[in-house]
C-alpha cells in the first residue's frame, strides 16, 4: 500500500487477523498497556501534597515531576513510533512495556526527588514506545468493518482511562501512601505482557530508506521547545528567558522538521498529507477536544475541594459520571457514523461539548454545589465522546496500512499538545479572573490575609484563621471569586468549541480533492 509522499518499495510484513476470539484478546491487550501509560499521567496529581513532605521539594519540583513524564512522552511519540513500524510493532510493544515497569518499580522506591525525577522521564520513554503501537496493533489486524469499533473502545480507554486512574490512585493514597500508586501501573504491565505474548501479531514496515534520525531529533526538539513554553510561560511568565529560550526552540525544530521532511524520499512524516482534509480536521479536533477537557480538570478539582470543601478521593468520584458517558459514547460513536457519517458524528460532539461548557459557566455557583455542574459535565462527557472515535479514525485513515504507527504516534502528540494547551489557556483565564474579582470583596480583610488571598483560593483559604473575625469574610469573597474565574474560563472553553465547530463544518462543505 502507498500514499503520496512514501515510496513504492515500502511493503508490510503482516496481515488482517481473521479469527474474531484472537481480535478481542488483541484489543484487551494493548488497551491493558494504554490504561497503564494514560493512569500514569494523571496519577500523580491526587499526591502532590505527600510527595513534597516526603522529600521536603518545592512545588515546581513537585510539578516537573508531573510534567516530565508527559513531556518526555509527547517528545518521543513519532519517532518511536515510526521505529515501531519498522523493528515491528510487537517487539517494540513488549519493550516499551519492560521499561516502563522498571521505571514505575524505581519510582515507587525512590529516596529522592532526583530519584524520582528521573524514574518518570525514563517511564515517559517507555510509555512513548507502547502508546502509538497499541493503536497501530489495532489499525493494521482489524478488518475494515471492524476496525471503527475497536477504535471507539481504544478512545473510550484513552479519554477516561485518565480519570479512572486519577480515582484508583486517590483510593491508594487515602488507604496507603503516594508509593502505592506506582503498584497499579506495574500491575496492569504485568497482564499486558502475558496477553501481548499470546495474542499480539508482529507487524512492521520494510523499506529500501533508512530511518529519518534527522527528522526523528528535530521533531524531539520542536515538541519539546513548544510543550516547555506551554508549561513553564504561565508560571514564569511568558516573557521570562526560559519561555523564549523553549520557544525559540520549538520554532526553529518544527521549522527545520518541515523542511528536511519535504526533502525526504521516505519522510518520518509527510507534511504534505495535512493537506488531506480528514487527516486536518481530525488533528484540529482532537487538538481543541483534549485542551478543553484538560482545562476541565484544572478548575473542577479546585472548585470540588476549595469551594464544596470535598476530598481529593470524593472528588475524583464525582468525575465518574462524565468519564463513563464518555467511554461509552466513544464505543457508540462508531454506530453512529455508520447511519450518520463520521464528520457529522463529530460536529455533533463538538456541539453537545460546547454546550455542556456554557451550561457550566450559566449555572455554577458557591451554593449550587455539585447538581449545578452535574448536567454540563454530562453534557461534555457525551459530546466529547461522539467527537474523539470519528477524529481518530480520520487521521489513522489518512496514512497507510504500513504506517500506522507514526498515524497512531499523529494521534498521540497531537492529545498531548491539547492538553498541555488547554491547562495553560484556561488555567490563565481562571487564575486572571479570579484575580480580578477577589480585589473588589476584600475589604476589611486585614492585609497580610488579602494579600495571601489574592495569590489564589487555596492560599485564601490557608490563610483565613489568621483573619481573625473577617475569617468568613475572606473565605466566601475567595470562593465566590473562583467561581467568576471559572466562568470565563468556561465561557474560553466555549469560545474553543464554537470555532472548532464552524472550521469542521466549513471542511464539510468544501469538496473534497
Amino acid at each position: 500500500m502507498t500514499s503520496p509522499g512514501f515510496p513504492s518499495q515500502v511493503r508490510t510484513a503482516g496481515t488482517t487477523v481473521q479469527d474474531p476470539r484472537r481480535r478481542r484478546a488483541i484489543l484487551v491487550a494493548v488497551c491493558v498497556a494504554l490504561m497503564a501509560v494514560i493512569a500514569s499521567v494523571s496519577g500523580l496529581n491526587v499526591a502532590q501534597q505527600e510527595i513534597a513532605v516526603a522529600f521536603d521539594a518545592s512545588q515546581s519540583t513537585v510539578l516537573w515531576i508531573i510534567n516530565v513524564y508527559t513531556i518526555t512522552l509527547a517528545a518521543l511519540l513519532l519517532p518511536l513510533g515510526a521505529l515501531g513500524d519498522r523493528w515491528g510493532r510487537r517487539p517494540v510493544l513488549l519493550t516499551g512495556l519492560v521499561v516502563f515497569a522498571a521505571a514505575s518499580t524505581a519510582a515507587g522506591l525512590a529516596t529522592s526527588s532526583g530519584v524520582l525525577l528521573a524514574a518518570r522521564l525514563v517511564g515517559g520513554v517507555g510509555a512513548a514506545m507502547i502508546m502509538p503501537v497499541t493503536l497501530a496493533v489495532i489499525t493494521s489486524t482489524f478488518p475494515d468493518e471492524e476496525r471503527s469499533r475497536a477504535i471507539g473502545v481504544w478512545t473510550g480507554v484513552a479519554g477516561g482511562g485518565g480519570i479512572l486512574g486519577m480515582f484508583l490512585s486517590a483510593v491508594l493514597v487515602d488507604l496507603a501512601s503516594w508509593r502505592w500508586l506506582f503498584v497499579l501501573p506495574v500491575a496492569l504491565v504485568a497482564v499486558a505482557v502475558v496477553m501481548a505474548l499470546r495474542s499480539v501479531p508482529d507487524s512492521r514496515e520494510e523499506s529500501a530508506h533508512g530511518y529519518d534520525t534527522v527528522g526523528s531529533l528535530a521533531s524531539v526538539v520542536g515538541a519539546v521547545g513548544f510543550i516547555v513554553v506551554l508549561h513553564e510561560g504561565p508560571v514564569r511568565g511568558w516573557s521570562a528567558p526560559v519561555t523564549l529560550v523553549s520557544l525559540l526552540a520549538g520554532v526553529v525544530g518544527t521549522a527545520a522538521f518541515v523542511a528536511w521532511e519535504l526533502r525526504r524520499p521516505a519522510p518520518l512524516l509527510d507534511v504534505r498529507l495535512f493537506r488531506e482534509r480528514g487527516l486536518a480536521d481530525g488533528s484540529v479536533a482532537l487538538l481543541a477536544v483534549f485542551g478543553v477537557l484538560a482545562g476541565i480538570f484544572v478548575v473542577l478539582f479546585p472548585y470540588f475541594q476549595a469551594v464544596l470543601g470535598w476530598s481529593g478521593l470524593r472528588s475524583t468520584l464525582a468525575l465518574m459520571p462524565m468519564a463513563l458517558l464518555m467511554m461509552v459514547a466513544s464505543g457508540l460513536a462508531p454506530r453512529v457514523a455508520a447511519r450518520a457519517g463520521g464528520r457529522a458524528t463529530m460536529t455533533s460532539g463538538i456541539l453537545l461539548g460546547g454546550a455542556g461548557l456554557a451550561l457550566m459557566a450559566s449555572f455554577v455557583s458557591v451554593d449550587g454545589g455539585y447538581r449545578s455542574v452535574l448536567p454540563g459535565m454530562l453534557a461534555m462527557g457525551l459530546g466529547m465522546g461522539l467527537t474523539m472515535t470519528p477524529a481518530t479514525e480520520a487521521i489513522t485513515s489518512a496514512l497507510p496500512r504500513d504506517r500506522q504507527g507514526v498515524a497512531s504516534a499523529l494521534n498521540d502528540v497531537t492529545r498531548e499538545f491539547g492538553t498541555a494547551l488547554g491547562v495553560a489557556l484556561l488555567g490563565a483565564v481562571l487564575s486572571a479572573g479570579y484575580r480580578s474579582a477577589v480585589d473588589d470583596r476584600l475589604d476589611g480583610v486585614p492585609a497580610g490575609s488579602a494579600d495571601a488571598a489574592r495569590d489564589g483560593i487555596a492560599n485564601a483559604l490557608a490563610g483565613a484563621d489568621q483573619a481573625g473575625a473577617a475569617s468568613p469574610a475572606l473565605i466566601r469573597a475567595a470562593q465566590e471569586s473562583f467561581v467568576d474565574g471559572w466562568r470565563q474560563a468556561m465561557w474560553a472553553g466555549v469560545g474553543v468549541m464554537a470555532i472548532l465547530f464552524v472550521h469542521v463544518l466549513a471542511g464539510r462543505r468544501r469538496p473534497t480533492r
